[in-house]
């Protein structure tokens, strides 16, 4: 279906995870480039109470900005579906794929994507052998680099499986690989340029990520043409190959050889005026307002009803 200016769009944001002020920051964003537009848009904030606060407000067209779990996993797109209200981004079955980083990997395990090498560890399970450090562990379903750690030895994992092992019942071990993180944006199957990530620190971690000096964004990415073309062509295959809708932003690490490797590719990526995604696609002319309402006009249900709602 298409979306045009009759309607009434709401800008979910807020919502029930350990990302709900960063996604209180992409709300209010979205918010003023939809007004900006002259869309009939209006925040809500998301809770417990949700579907009434929708009808309440008499929302035709659902802008998620949204982040992290009960949001970016499919949670709130399977009540959407159900309640027939158009949303932005990607679906049920896809949104909740692309939440789990182990769900991706194996995902994309065939496809050719250089991706590093991992294993599960569950709690209840012995301590891990044969760890080649330093090994990266993380929470699968965690986001903005939380429940992420780096462990240089055995009783740094130790502390990071204790810690982890609060938040879910499984840990994700990846290899570590050194180099330089770039992020590549996707909008409807079309890749934008790469963009550079430099923390001052030397690691992207949530303080780095969103506090103001702590991180150098390269616009585009300092890299050869041939990392800037596979990191896009491996962006769109995890894309296609996930079945994303609307933007996504696929995460990467290129080593010393020029190799990008997938690290995630997140369905409801950050969205203020100086977020990655913006940040690309202001590399093809596009600016954020502009941005806000192309992802705007990609919003629909995914799935069909057999029968009329309505019938008694």
């Amino acid at each position: 279906m298409g979306v045009d200016k009759s309607q009434r769009i709401g800008v979910l944001m807020g919502g029930l995870s350990a990302e709900h002020d960063v996604s209180i920051k992409s709300g209010t964003a979205v918010l003023a480039a939809l007004l900006e537009k002259g869309w009939d848009a209006v925040a809500v904030k998301v809770d417990a109470e949700l579907p009434m606060t929708l009808r309440r407000e008499r929302i035709d067209v659902a802008w998620l900005a949204l982040h992290g779990q009960f949001g970016e996993d499919g949670c709130v797109q399977g009540m959407l579906e159900l309640m027939r209200i158009p949303y932005t981004g990607s679906g049920v079955l896809a949104s909740a794929t692309a939440m789990d980083k182990i769900s991706t990997k194996r995902l994309l395990q065939d496809s050719g994507i250089p991706m590093p090498q991992d294993r599960v560890w569950r709690g209840g399970d012995d301590f891990p052998r044969a760890v080649r450090f330093p090994v990266v562990a993380k929470f699968p379903e965690g986001g903005s680099t939380l429940g992420l750690c780096i462990c240089q030895d055995a009783p740094d994992l130790k502390e990071a499986l204790q810690e982890l092992s609060q938040l879910g019942a499984q840990v994700l071990l990846e290899q570590f690989v050194a180099g330089m993180e770039i992020t590549v944006a996707v909008l409807d199957g079309h890749a934008f340029p790469s963009v550079g990530i430099v923390p001052v620190s030397g690691t992207f971690d949530y303080e780095a990520k969103y506090s103001k000096g702590k991180t150098v964004y390269q616009v585009p990415a300092r890299v050869s043409p041939d990392v800037d073309r596979a990191a896009r062509q491996y962006a769109l295959q995890a894309y296609k190959i996930l079945g994303l809708h609307g933007v996504a932003r696929a995460d990467f690490i290129v080593d010393a050889e020029g190799v990008p490797w997938f690290l995630e590719i997140n369905t409801l990526p950050g969205m203020t005026s100086t977020s990655l995604s913006p940040m690309a696609a202001s590399l093809e002319g596009m600016d954020f307002p502009s941005l806000v309402e192309a992802i705007l006009a990609g919003a629909r249900c995914e799935k069909q009803p057999a029968i009329d709602d309505k019938d008694p």
